[in-house]
């Protein structure tokens, strides 16, 4: 029996590190880009528009920089440089999906004319109407704002029914898994909770915009790109924030 959508519109997160790849695995170097990695992210979001969901992305740019990791640099520079890094995954994604035979628009927050679309809500709105993906870079265009915050005021603005969150972690915990071995998984949780136990699933700022407008939000391991495909299919996978 073929699968069905629960959602129309969805806006997938997809981490920088996603995409870099796992040395463990075999899929990438853990820095960079990872061709392996992109194809197969690339394949499922392909399989996913095939339902007839209409799909925007924003990816971070943690595969090549980290403003708020850069030391003494200043810090809004070391952000602009971050958000240069997530075009870099923008382009690289779009590239990918493109080989799929899918229709791209990359629109930047900050405007690049020559390589991107400059962001515009109506527009981008129209793109997805068409049946076109749409991947949002730059973030918001602002520093001291992250990807997950970016992720979190362009769903509001296009109406998704989901942030879909594909990180390398395949849940949210309690605590670290990779520190605590017995921490402890949860299937669905409020927004509340993630903010009054300070979860660290997206950052503050983000988890307390997906709260005040009701953004439901679907959390996920990126390591099996079919986890993508089951959670648009409102399958149990990953962590469900509502």
């Amino acid at each position: 029996m073929d699968k069905k959508p629960v959602y129309g519109r969805v806006l997938i997160k997809i981490s920088g590190e996603a995409l870099a790849g796992n040395p463990e695995n075999g899929t990438g170097s853990g820095f960079g880009l990872s061709a392996a990695m992109l194809e197969d992210v690339a394949r499922h979001i392909a399989a996913v528009h095939k339902m007839g969901v209409e799909i925007a992305v924003v990816v971070g740019g943690g595969n090549f920089w980290r403003g708020a990791k850069s030391g003494t640099m200043d810090r809004t520079r070391a952000d602009h440089m971050g958000m240069l890094a997530t075009v870099m995954n923008s382009l690289a994604l779009c590239d990918a999906l493109e080989k799929q035979g899918l229709t791209v628009r990359v629109q930047t927050a900050i405007e690049m004319r020559q390589m991107a679309e400059p962001y515009i809500r109506n527009k981008a709105v129209r793109h997805l109407e068409k049946g076109r993906i749409v991947i949002f870079g730059c973030g918001t265009g602002n520093p001291f704002f992250t990807t997950d915050t970016a992720a979190a005021l362009r769903a509001a603005e296009i109406d998704a029914d989901v942030i879909l969150l594909a990180k390398n972690v395949d849940a949210v915990y309690d605590s670290d898994p990779d520190v605590n071995p017995d921490a402890k998984k949860f299937s669905a949780i409020t927004h509340d909770e993630v903010l009054s136990r300070n979860l660290k699933v997206m950052d503050s700022t983000a988890a307390s915009l997906c709260r005040d407008n009701g953004i439901r939000i679907h959390v996920f391991g990126i390591s099996d790109p079919e986890n993508l495909i089951r959670a648009v299919c409102g399958e149990p996978v990953g962590t469900v924030i509502s």
